[in-house]
């Protein structure tokens, strides 16, 4: 088929591409030209590139004619964060495309109530980020449900793997708590360190998106998580990280309230958003209908980032 990925050079553009030319597709790569995918493959240069500005052609109103023009039988959009988005594009795909794939995000959830949280829980989303993912996927499911968009929504956990900095165990972006874990340096944990996080390699988000393509049939009208099966609490997470270097973990832990006066605002606002969800989110209905099962443990797909951090000399042993 020929099929259209929107921001193709992402986390998870960068492992879907090469799968979909893999696989025998005729790919085209739509994004602002302005990176490089994490990592090289050959595959990439048997891919149409084309370079497009989505949010100023939005504003002037020709991204979504600019996408149907294409022609493409699949579209896949990675980088959707605006209901009026998401509108403009299936009003130009209605009738044009075989299926629309977007990525959407656990965060539609809200603050994890009963886990594994499944697909069918309510939706109480506590961020706008959510909020508007929340309001994507309710718009393009009622559009499936009601008028036959073949919309399908994925939604990825915190995607992980080489090139790009993990969520880390105090739940922000911070690599210094690697560099001290990495140590044997005392690292503090909020509360308890009992909340938790839930990663996914990208490529395990990418073969979710191949494996939505190849059963349309099952995956047409529906949202699927993708995460590792598991998720990590913020301890343990920090106990195998320091197990990597050899190195007992010592741990601390404050209140929340003294606990962000230790690091920066941007920091302290990064952990609460995730300690705040806190997400497990199950993993059973993509393989009951999809027959997905992600190949990476989050350790695993984690340890591939860290891996590439000390490559890169960002973490030093």
């Amino acid at each position: 088929m020929r099929v259209v990925v929107i921001g193709a050079s992402g986390h998870i553009g960068t492992y879907l591409v090469p799968r979909l030319v893999d696989a025998g597709h005729d790919v085209v790569a739509v994004s602002r030209g302005k990176r490089e995918p994490y990592s090289p493959h050959g595959a990439w240069e048997r891919v149409t590139s084309v370079s497009a500005d989505r949010k100023a052609e939005e504003a002037d109103g020709t991204f979504g004619r600019r996408i149907a023009d294409l022609e493409a039988d699949v579209v896949i959009d990675l980088i959707c964060f605006q209901e009026s988005s998401a509108r403009d594009l299936a009003a130009a795909l209605t009738g044009r495309v075989r299926q629309l794939l977007h990525c959407g995000t656990i965060w539609v959830h809200g603050p994890s109530a009963r886990v594994p949280t499944t697909e069918d829980r309510p939706r109480r989303p506590i961020g706008e980020y959510g909020r508007q993912k929340a309001a994507i996927e309710a718009f393009l499911l009622d559009r499936a449900h009601r008028d036959g968009l073949p919309a399908t929504i994925i939604h990825p956990g915190h995607i992980t793997g080489p090139g790009w900095v993990p969520v880390n165990p105090a739940g922000n972006l911070d690599t210094g708590v690697y560099q001290a874990l990495a140590e044997g340096a005392e690292v503090t944990l909020p509360n308890l360190g009992m909340e938790t996080v839930q990663h996914v390699h990208a490529d395990d988000v990418a073969r979710l998106f191949m494996d939505a393509v190849n059963n349309p049939s099952a995956a047409v009208g529906e949202s699927f998580h993708s995460v590792a099966t598991t998720a990590l609490t913020l301890r343990g997470y920090a106990e195998a990280v320091a197990g990597w270097f050899g190195r007992e973990a010592r741990l601390a832990y404050l209140p929340w309230e003294q606990w962000r006066e230790t690091v920066s605002e941007q920091d302290a606002r990064t952990t609460y958003d995730h300690i705040a969800h806190s997400p497990h989110c199950s993993m059973e209905k993509a393989e009951r209908l999809l027959g997905h099962r992600p190949r990476y443990t989050p350790l695993e797909a984690i340890s591939e980032a860290v891996d590439w951090l000390v490559r890169a000399g960002t973490i030093t042993p």
